[in-house]
Formats: C-alpha cells, structure tokens, sequence
C-alpha cells in the first residue's frame, strides 16, 4: 500500500506532466482535461448541432478521414481561419475527409471586452447566426454547456484540430496552419493540409504534433475571472471634466489611432437615459481595441457631482487599454460637461450635420472620416456591426513602408 503522501502527489505530478506538454501551466487545465497523444482513438461524443440534430461520433463511420476542428463565434483567430477550411472542405469534397467542428467555449466565461472582435458570443443560438453568415459548410456543434468533449480531446485554443484515420486513430493535432490572419498567402506551413494529403496518399504524416495559436479555451471555472470584472466596472470611478467647444474640436479631429465614439446627452434627457446602457455596453466590448466612448453632457457646469454620479451608476469607467493614451494626451478622463451657454459652437465643432436634439452620436475613425451618426436613440446592435466593421473581425498583417 502505497504511503497517502505518495498517493496525493500523484494526481497532481499527472495534471503538471499534461500541462508541461501542453505548454499550459497546470493551474492553467481544468479538471478532467486529457492530452490526446498521436495513436490514440477518438474519445466518443454526442453533441447537438446548428440543425438541431445530435451528431455522435459513428455517424461518421464511413469517411476516411475525420477532422474535429474546435471553433469558436468570438476568437479572431478561429474566424480567421473560417475561409481556409471552407476551402478544405470544398477541395477535399468526395476524396474521403470528413470535417466536424465543435465550440468547445462556455459563453459565461467570456467577458465583455473578449468579444471585441466578434459580433457574436459563443452561445448556442448565436453558432447558427454566425454559421449562417459565414456560410459553414461543415457541422458546428456546441460543446460549451458541459465541455465534456473538449476535456475528452485536450482542447487548448480555439481553433484546435486534430485528424483521424479510418480506424479513428489520432495521426494529426495542432494548428490548422501557421498563420493566425486570414489571407491565405501569409500561411507558410499548412500543416493539417499536409497530414491530410499524406495519409490520402498511404505516405507518413510529416509533422504529427503542432502548436496551437488562438484564444485559449474558455473553461466554465473561468466564471468567476469574469464576476471580478464586473466588479471593477460596478465600483470604478469617473473622472467628469468642462470642455468648451475649442476643446471638443481638438477631440473630433482624432490625430489618434483610436476609434472614438462621441454622445452628447444629459441626465434630464429621457431618451438619454434609456441608450445609456448600450453605450457602456459598447465601451465594454470594444475594451481591448483601439476604441474611446467620449461622453459629452448639456448639463448644469454646477452639477457636475450629479453627472459623476449617473456615469458611475451606470459604469461608464475607461477601460484599462486606454489609460495610457488618455494620460499621453494630457486628460483624466473621457467624460465631460459642455460649459458654454450656446451649443451652436458644439454642433459646429462636433458635427454639423447634427439638427441639435439630444441624444446624439457620432463614430469617428483616426483622422475624423465619421463611420456612424445617429440622433436619438441608437440601436446597440447596428452601432455595434458598424464599429465592428471598421475596426474587423480579426487580425491583419502590420504594413510596413517599402
């Protein structure tokens, strides 16, 4: 009988040996996670799809090839990807590669500011949106509610994928390619392509382990990282300022690289209230780009600790991201009072095209080009799409001078 020391130290020498081949610390791996090893079966699953079938893993039986691709709505990096393996599964049609993906991710475990490049979350009933959007031509299944499948697999990022051969051994896992943006010519290394073509071919696969690159799966003890952030917004000050309309001009002209969303409103202003809440909401997502909700009020210069206090009610903090670029630029905040008695020189300075009622709001990209404008009150989801639009679903390549 083996000494109880021994006995509890086991377990975890097993979770630190898994996390070292993994590259992930072992703190890092819920429990129950499994690193599958080249050779081994494919672990069993029964998940429901975006067509509202179950699919299990014999339904698959006859195809020469099974590709489980691990996906994700949010990842720019797993969108990015989405075009290449369309493509794998159009090239492959009829030779014998079959190709299911799966969203291991649980959508609570995301906080607002990971969805930045998305205009989706990785729920059940937004899959089918961004599936039907984007077209897939393969099954998409979600794996978020229990993760069963993910831990069965070892699934570390978003995308992960791993190939097997007719018998359902494990003869590829890792990257789909090398590239993480979604021109086709940046990819150097197509490595899942490559095991593809040869075990087709009867020829050893060449590379049978890569690394993953993406966004790490969003695990369902994750939960609670994303309570803390909650919590940093609920209980985070604002930092309420005058400006005059020389002041708001030199804000519009945005001789940044932000995208700046400007809001004229006020505190007595019903319709203001009401879109309040989606403007915060939109400072949440886009938290981690090069994005700054500027927030502009009409009212009393006198009643600045009232405009404080409904900024902070409704947690209009500035994301940590921009912080520094607020301190570069000489300002504490983002959040202003207008302090001259006409507002003819804030519609001139901030847009002309503004027929003077509040709430208004203006996007404007580096440079000034307005990208969004609306007065009244704004539809969260097409202000959203349109920052997403200009801002893009994922990563592309820095340009570099000749």
């Amino acid at each position: 009988m083996k000494p109880l020391a021994i006995c509890l130290l086991l377990p975890v020498l097993a979770l630190a040996q898994t996390a070292e081949k993994s590259g992930k610390p072992a703190s890092s791996l819920p429990k129950g996670f499994h690193e599958l090893k080249i050779g081994d079966t494919a672990p069993d699953f029964e998940l429901l799809g975006i067509d509202e079938e179950n699919h299990r893993l014999k339904e698959y039986a006859k195809a020469d090839l099974l590709m489980i691709a691990f996906l994700s709505n949010h990842c720019p990096t797993s969108q990015a990807v989405e075009g290449r393996i369309k493509k794998l599964v159009r090239d492959y049609q009829g030779r014998g590669l079959q190709l299911v993906a799966i969203n291991p991710n649980d959508p609570a475990a995301l906080r607002p500011d990971e969805l930045g490049y998305s205009k989706y979350n990785d729920s059940f009933p937004e899959m089918k949106r961004h599936a039907k959007e984007q077209e897939f031509n393969f099954p998409y299944l979600y794996d978020g509610e229990t993760q069963k499948v993910a831990l069965a697999y070892g699934c570390l990022a978003t995308p992960h994928v791993f190939l097997f051969d007719q018998q359902r051994k494990l003869r590829y896992q890792g990257r789909l390619d090398d590239s993480r943006y979604a021109d086709e010519s940046t990819v150097t290394a197509p490595d899942a392509r490559n095991a593809i073509d040869a075990l087709l071919s009867g020829k050893a696969v060449p590379v049978e382990v890569t690394k993953t690159h993406g966004c790490s799966t969003k695990w369902i003890d994750k939960r609670a990282k994303v309570t803390a952030d909650n919590e940093k917004w609920e209980t985070g000050e604002v930092e309420v300022a005058l400006i005059n309309a020389a002041g708001v001009a030199a804000l519009r002209k945005n001789d940044t690289n932000k995208v700046r969303m400007f809001n004229v409103w006020a505190t007595w202003c019903g319709p203001c209230v009401k879109e309040f809440p989606e403007l915060v909401a939109t400072s949440r997502k886009f938290g981690l780009r090069d994005f700054e909700f500027i927030s502009i009020s009409l009212d009393d210069p006198e009643t600045i600790p009232e405009v404080k206090a409904f900024l902070e009610k409704h947690n209009a903090i500035v994301p940590d991201k921009i912080k520094p670029s607020l301190k570069a630029e000489g300002r504490k905040g983002n959040a202003y009072v207008f302090n001259e008695a006409n507002t003819d020189g804030l519609i001139q300075a901030l847009d002309p095209e503004w027929p003077g009622p509040i709430p208004h709001t203006i996007v404007v990209a580096p440079g000034g080009k307005v990208i969004f404008r609306h007065n009244g009150i704004v539809d969260g989801d097409e202000l959203r799409a349109k920052i997403l639009e200009h801002l893009g679903r994922f990563y592309v390549p820095e340009k570099t001078n000749p």
